[in-house]
C-alpha cells in the first residue's frame, strides 16, 4: 500500500465527530464571512492569515487533530446545553467549550499585545467554532454525544445522526463549497442585522430549539430522501447564519 492510500485509509477510519460540518460546510462559513468583511476587517485578516483564505483556513482545527500536542482543543468543538436549560444553567466542561473558547478567542484578538502567530491561531480557531456552533448537534443534550451514538441508516449504510448532520447531508448536494457558498449568500439586510444580534450563548441556545425536530422517532431510522428534502433548508440556513454571524464578530473586533 503506498503513502498517499495509507493516508486516504486514515481519514476514512476517523471517527465521524472529528469533522464538524465536514470540510465543505465549514469552507461555506468561512467563504461568506470573507464576503461580508468590513475594508478593516479584510485588511486584519490578511495581515494574519497572508494568502490563506478564511475558506481554507476553516478546517484547521480538524487538519491538526492528528497531531497529539493539539489534544487539549478537542472539547471547544462542542457544548452541553439540556433540554429546557441554558447555558448559564448547565454544567461547565472543565476544559471548555464552543461558547467558553469562543469568547477567549475574541478577546485575544481584541488585544495588541499577542504576536501575530497567536493572532492566527486565534482567528483560526475562531472561524470553525463559529462554524461548529451552528451544526444544531454540535451543541448536545447531554446524553448521546451530541447524536453519534444515536445510530441511522443513511441512504441504507449504517451511520449515526451527527454524521448525517456534519456531512451527509452537504455531501448529499453534490456541491462545491464555492458553489453552495455562492448559492446562499442572498440574505437582506434586515436578515443580517437580525442574526448578527446576541451572543455566542444565545447562539447555542437557539440549537436546543432546532434539536427536537431532527431527531427520528426511534434509533435506526431509516434516513433518506424523505429526510435530506425536509432538513436541507435547516442546513442552508444554519451555514449561512454562521458566515454572517462570523463576519459580524470580526467586524466588530477589527474596527
Amino acid at each position: 500500500m503506498n503513502m498517499i492510500r495509507l493516508c486516504l485509509l486514515c481519514l476514512l477510519l476517523q471517527p465521524a465527530a472529528l469533522f464538524a460540518w465536514g470540510r465543505t460546510g465549514h469552507r461555506v462559513v468561512g467563504s461568506i464571512a470573507q464576503q461580508h468583511l468590513s475594508r478593516k476587517a479584510q485588511k486584519a485578516v490578511q495581515r494574519i492569515l497572508g494568502n490563506q483564505s478564511m475558506a481554507l483556513a476553516a478546517t484547521w482545527m480538524d487538519d491538526i487533530k492528528s497531531d497529539h500536542s493539539y489534544d487539549y482543543l478537542r472539547d471547544w468543538h462542542w457544548v452541553t446545553i439540556p433540554d429546557g436549560s441554558t447555558y448559564a444553567a448547565a454544567e461547565k466542561n472543565p476544559h471548555g467549550d464552543a461558547v467558553e473558547a469562543i469568547g477567549r478567542m475574541v478577546a485575544a484578538l481584541k488585544s495588541d499585545t499577542i504576536s501575530v502567530e497567536r493572532q492566527a491561531f486565534c482567528l483560526k480557531v475562531l472561524i470553525h467554532l463559529v462554524g461548529d456552533l451552528h451544526q444544531p448537534l454540535h451543541v448536545g443534550k447531554g446524553d448521546d454525544k451530541g447524536g453519534n451514538d444515536f445510530q441511522v441508516r443513511w441512504f441504507g449504510n449504517g451511520s449515526n445522526l451527527h454524521r448525517v448532520w456534519d456531512s451527509g447531508m452537504v455531501d448529499e448536494s453534490q456541491l462545491s463549497y464555492t458553489e453552495l457558498a455562492r448559492s446562499l449568500d442572498h440574505a437582506t439586510r434586515e436578515q443580517m442585522q437580525l442574526w448578527s444580534q446576541g451572543s455566542a450563548a444565545d447562539w447555542a441556545e437557539e440549537n436546543v430549539g432546532l434539536r427536537t425536530s431532527i431527531y427520528p422517532e426511534e434509533p435506526g431510522a431509516k434516513l433518506g430522501y424523505d429526510y435530506q428534502y425536509k432538513h436541507w433548508p435547516l442546513v442552508q440556513q444554519q451555514l449561512l447564519k454562521g458566515g454572517i454571524r462570523l463576519a459580524g464578530i470580526l467586524n466588530s473586533i477589527f474596527r
